[in-house]
C-alpha cells in the first residue's frame, strides 16, 4: 500500500473511509474477485486491466466497483460459450460474444479490427450476445496505439427514458472516435445518457443522491433517488432544452446495434450490440503524415486566444492521460466499502 503523502497535493486525499492502494495491490484484488464470480484467469486479466486503466484515468465508478455490479448481473449464471465468428470477409466480421462480458468480447473484437485493417486497410467488426463492456476509450486506445483512426460505438439494455416515455428504450449508448498523432492517443468517449448507468449503481451502492434533472424512476418522474432510478432509469444528456440532442444519438447507436447484430439472439433492437470501424490513415492521405497533421489540429486547439480567467484550453483526453501518469506514481484511492464488499464476495 501506498504510504499517504501531503494530502493538499494529491489528485485524489486520503480520506478515513477510502484506502490507497499501488497498481499491483488493486490488480490483485481485482483479478480475485473476478475470478470468484466465475471467470478464467486470462478473462479477469482482461477485465482487470482495463477496470484499474478506468481507475487511474479518473473514472472510479468505472473502476474495481463495477465487479460488484458483475457479480450481480442476471447474465452472470447463464451460461457461457466460446467467442466465435459467424460471419466473416476479409474487411469485417460479425462475432457470437457466447454470453461472455463485453470487456472480454470487445477486447477480442477490437484485436480483429486492428489486423483486418492494418492487413487490409479498412475494418468493420460487431459482436452481439454480449452484455457491458466499460468504458470505450480503452478499446479504442488499443486501436489506435496500431497507427489507426477509429470509431467504436455500443447499444444495450434498457436504462435510457426517451423524452415523453414513461419506461426506458435505449441503453446509455456511449459513441467513442480515436486519432493517433504524435504525442499519442487522441481519444473523444462520450456517453448519450445524462449519467452512465455504472454510475448510478455506485451512488445507489454508497446511498448517495444523483444530480438533479438525471434519474427517472419506475413510472416515469424526476427523482434524485438513486435506488429509485435504479428500478427507473436516466433521461439522455443535453439538459431540459437540449434532450433531444442526446436522445438523437442514443437512438442511432441503438440502431448501429442491429449491425452489430443485437436482434439476433433474443429477436429484440433493444440489446447489447457492439460495432468497431478502423481505417489506417495510408490508404487516405497522399505521404502518410495524418499523425503531423493531427498534432498540428491539436496545436492549433491549444493555441486559441484565452478568455480571461482561463489558464490552458484542453483537448479531449487530454485530462484522463494526466491523471493516469499521476496515479501511477500517487496509486490509486478505492472506497473501503467497496474493498470489503469485493473480499466478502
Amino acid at each position: 500500500m501506498i504510504p499517504a503523502t501531503h494530502t493538499s497535493t494529491l489528485l485524489d486525499p486520503d480520506e478515513p473511509d477510502t484506502i490507497r492502494l499501488t497498481e499491483a495491490e488493486a490488480r490483485a484484488i481485482g483479478e480475485t474477485a473476478v475470478q470468484r464470480i466465475g471467470y478464467t484467469a486470462e478473462d479477469a486479466r482482461i477485465v482487470v486491466d482495463q477496470l484499474i486503466d478506468n481507475m487511474l484515468c479518473g473514472y472510479k465508478f468505472a473502476g474495481l466497483p463495477r465487479i460488484l455490479a458483475m457479480a450481480g448481473d442476471e447474465k452472470i449464471n447463464d451460461a457461457r460459450t466460446p467467442i466465435k465468428v459467424v460471419k466473416e470477409t476479409t474487411v469485417s466480421a460479425l462475432m457470437d460474444g457466447g454470453n461472455n462480458i463485453g470487456y472480454v468480447t470487445c477486447y477480442h473484437a477490437a484485436q480483429m479490427a486492428i489486423e483486418k485493417a492494418q492487413a487490409h486497410g479498412v475494418s468493420c467488426v460487431g459482436v452481439y450476445n454480449t452484455y457491458y463492456s466499460g468504458r470505450n476509450a480503452y478499446f479504442v486506445e488499443h486501436i489506435v496505439n496500431a497507427g489507426l483512426v477509429c470509431m467504436h460505438s455500443g447499444a444495450n439494455k434498457p436504462r435510457v427514458v426517451p423524452p415523453g416515455a414513461a419506461r426506458p428504450a435505449l441503453g446509455t449508448n456511449p459513441i467513442s472516435f480515436g486519432f493517433p498523432s504524435e504525442e499519442g492517443a487522441v481519444i473523444v468517449d462520450m456517453g448519450t445518457a445524462a449519467l452512465m448507468w455504472g454510475d448510478v449503481l455506485l451512488h445507489a451502492h454508497l446511498g448517495e443522491p444523483l444530480p438533479e434533472g438525471v434519474g427517472v424512476d419506475q413510472h416515469g418522474n424526476p427523482t434524485r433517488d438513486a435506488a429509485a432510478a435504479v428500478k427507473g432509469g436516466v433521461a439522455p444528456f443535453g439538459g431540459k432544452d437540449y434532450v433531444y440532442k442526446g436522445y438523437g444519438l442514443s437512438f442511432a447507436m441503438q440502431a448501429l446495434g442491429l449491425l452489430a447484430g443485437s436482434a439476433i439472439v433474443r429477436d429484440t433492437p433493444m440489446d447489447y450490440g457492439f460495432l468497431f470501424w478502423a481505417v489506417n490513415p495510408e490508404i487516405m492521405l497522399p505521404g502518410n503524415d495524418f499523425k503531423q497533421r493531427m498534432s498540428q489540429f491539436v496545436r492549433d486547439m491549444k493555441a486559441l486566444p484565452k478568455r480571461p480567467g482561463v489558464n490552458e484550453i484542453r483537448i479531449p483526453s487530454e485530462r484522463a492521460n494526466r491523471e493516469r501518469e499521476r496515479r501511477r506514481v500517487e496509486g490509486i484511492v478505492v472506497k473501503r466499502k467497496v474493498i470489503e464488499s469485493l473480499r466478502a464476495l
